[in-house]
């Protein structure tokens, strides 16, 4: 792991004065997160929002992150990785296969769009699904050409999504 996939990550992530949180559902994703952090050098702990909900936290300092760009192919990949972890999707109840992004910010969207480009992953069109619903929602899907090539070349460290796309291989 490196701290580009935190980076990508951290698209699903909340910014606090001092630290990141990264929330998840999937405890085992997170203590991964934690463990990768620790991996790095730094701190990380994680702890469960709330009583009654399932969603957990990792929560690390902003200092990991400090100065930390996007250049090299390896570094696009992680990137990648990590954004789709956070804000990518496949199909969970086995309906038709698809992968795609989703996100507010239509800028961050279009440089995935272009990283994916770049590493030969043929992609769909950044578009609105409603405006009428939500004018600042934007996604884009992946040619199905490009699912193989997605899992090998960028996979997933999610444990449901990175299950789903070992069966695209």
């Amino acid at each position: 792991m490196s701290k580009s996939y935190l980076l990508g990550a951290l698209h699903d992530g909340f910014e606090a004065k001092h630290t990141y949180r990264i929330a998840q559902k999937h405890e085992s994703y997170v203590r991964d997160l934690a463990e990768m952090i620790r991996n790095l050098g730094y701190r990380a702990w994680v702890y469960k929002e709330g009583t009654s909900r399932n969603v957990y936290i990792v929560e690390f300092s902003k200092s990991v992150l400090t100065g930390v760009e996007v250049f090299s192919n390896q570094d696009k990949i992680d990137y990648i990785r990590g954004y789709f972890d956070a804000e990518g999707s496949v199909p969970l109840n086995g309906s038709r296969m698809y992968i795609y992004f989703c996100q507010k910010n239509r800028k961050d969207l279009e440089e995935v769009k272009m990283f994916l480009e770049e590493l030969g992953i043929i992609c769909g069109a950044v578009h609105n699904p409603s405006r009428k619903k939500d004018p600042d929602y934007w996604r884009f899907f992946l040619s199905c050409k490009s699912y193989s090539d997605f899992a090998k070349k960028i996979g997933s460290r999610h444990p449901v999504k990175q299950n789903i796309l070992k069966m695209v291989i």
